[in-house]
């Protein structure tokens, strides 16, 4: 039989990550397992431009958007869990698909729940997919979940 402990549901706060959130939270409650959340911070400081230009500081902007990061994540699951396990809150800085296998491996996750953006051909080629290349480098199981196709109906 399968046994889940650890699920990890990567949250970029889009309607395509909230739709795996859904998934994530119902295999948790099924098996019982710690629900991970994690959202990557993007390291922006090397993009954003100097002061001078009208706009904050990158340090600044970085800080603010840490800050706006944490509260949107210590608002999730919300509705969608109704208890049980732990659920375990975590925010990186750095290149998304990396941190979010670094950190499945760091804390033995059992399986990734991971929403897709279902982007075209075109801009796929151009800037990949972090759904991909989580699959692709991943410790554990990736399920990922496409939005809206597919509604989920609980049993």
């Amino acid at each position: 039989m399968i046994q889940l402990d650890r699920i990890l549901v990567p949250i970029d706060f889009s309607k395509f990550s909230k739709h795996a959130l859904r998934y994530g939270c119902a295999f948790a409650e099924e098996f019982h397992a710690e629900l991970h959340l994690l959202h990557v911070l993007q390291d922006l400081i090397h993009v954003v431009p100097d002061v001078g230009t009208g706009l904050p500081a990158p340090d600044v902007y970085f800080r603010e958007l840490h800050e706006n990061a944490e509260k949107a994540l210590a608002e999730l699951p919300g509705d969608l869990w109704s208890g049980g396990k732990e659920v375990v809150r975590a925010l990186r800085t750095g290149t998304p698909f990396l941190e979010i296998v670094r950190y499945a491996k760091e804390n033995e996750m059992d399986l990734i729940v991971l929403g897709t953006h279902g982007r075209s051909a075109l801009v796929h080629l151009l800037l990949g997919s972090v759904a991909e290349k989580v699959v692709r480098k991943a410790p554990c199981p990736v399920l990922t979940v496409r939005h809206p196709e597919h509604e989920f109906v609980p049993i």
